[in-house]
Parts: structure tokens; sequence; C-alpha cells
């Protein structure tokens, strides 16, 4: 007896692990920088753009976040639900409109502590393939640099030197 339901089980569950499997080896990617610097003090904006399969059908539901540390580390900000955690309060924003597919996280003021790996995270319900996750497997390693107090800072004015014909120009 319980043969005959087996095999009447089995295409079914052949059919949703083809589907699983469709789904499982498209191509939903992410791209970061490996590495970015910035002042202490400053301010940075991490480029993230992402990726999915042209037929995944209809998307909606689309959410960023942002993990820091390590892959599996603290979540530092969401779109949804709102969220951006304390060590970062009043000094994050996410440059990113919903429908496209790039955008960046701008930290400001930054310190010293910001320093680590950045992960940024997408999730969205597709059409074809429903619920997806996926985010940067590297990161971004970001490093705060100290600006020496004691230089003084130089004008943002320069002297152009053109040659031309192994002549300076007589203007």
């Amino acid at each position: 007896m319980g043969l005959p339901l087996l095999l009447l089980l089995l295409p079914a569950s052949l059919q949703a692990d083809h589907w699983a499997q469709h789904c499982a080896y498209s191509y939903f990617g992410m791209t970061q920088p490996r590495q970015l610097s910035a002042p202490e003090g400053g301010s940075v904006r991490i480029p993230f753009s992402f990726s999915y399969p042209c037929n995944s059908g209809k998307i909606s539901d689309v959410k960023i976040s942002w993990r820091w540390k390590h892959f599996h580390g603290d979540f530092i900000y969401n779109t949804t639900p709102k969220f951006i955690h304390k060590n970062f309060k009043d000094r994050l924003v996410l440059n990113w409109k919903e429908g496209t597919k790039n955008g960046s996280l701008q930290i400001s003021n930054l310190r010293r502590e910001d320093k680590g790996f950045y992960f940024c995270r997408v999730e969205m319900i597709t059409e074809r393939c429903h619920k997806q996750k996926w985010q940067s497997i590297n990161g971004t390693n970001l490093t705060i640099t100290h600006e020496d107090p004691s230089r003084t800072r130089r004008s943002n004015t320069r002297t152009l030197g053109i040659t031309c014909n192994n002549q300076t120009p007589s203007w």
C-alpha cells in the first residue's frame, strides 16, 4: 500500500525539485568594490549593484539591507522595516530608488571603529522564483585613514602647465 502512494507522489516531488533547481541555479548577483578608504571624520559611499535573471517575471517587495564586519554580521541598515544600527544613528543614508539595480550606502562622520567589511543584501519576490535573498560574498573592506592635524591644508588652486611641441604657450 505504501509503494503505490510513493509512486503517485514521486512525479510531484520531482517537479518541485526541478522548479527549485531552476531557481537555485539562476543568476542572482551582487557587485561591490573589494576595498575603499576614507578619512576619519569624512564620509564614504559604498556602491553596489545587483542582478537577477531576466526571466524572473514581475518583481515586487524589494528590500535592501547591509551587514557589518562579516558575512553573518550585525545588520546595520534595513529598508523595510526601517532600521539603522545604534552605532550608525544619523550617519547612514541609502542612495537607491526602487526599480533600479544599483545605488550606494553613504556613511558620514566616519569613526575609526567604522573600519571593517560591509555586505549588501537584497531580498525580493519574483513571479517565477518566489522569495529570493542574496548578498555580497566578499563585501567591501573599508579602511579609515587618520589625517595628521599638524599638516597644513593646501589650497585647491592648481597651476596648470601646458606645453605644445615642447614650447610653453605665450598667452
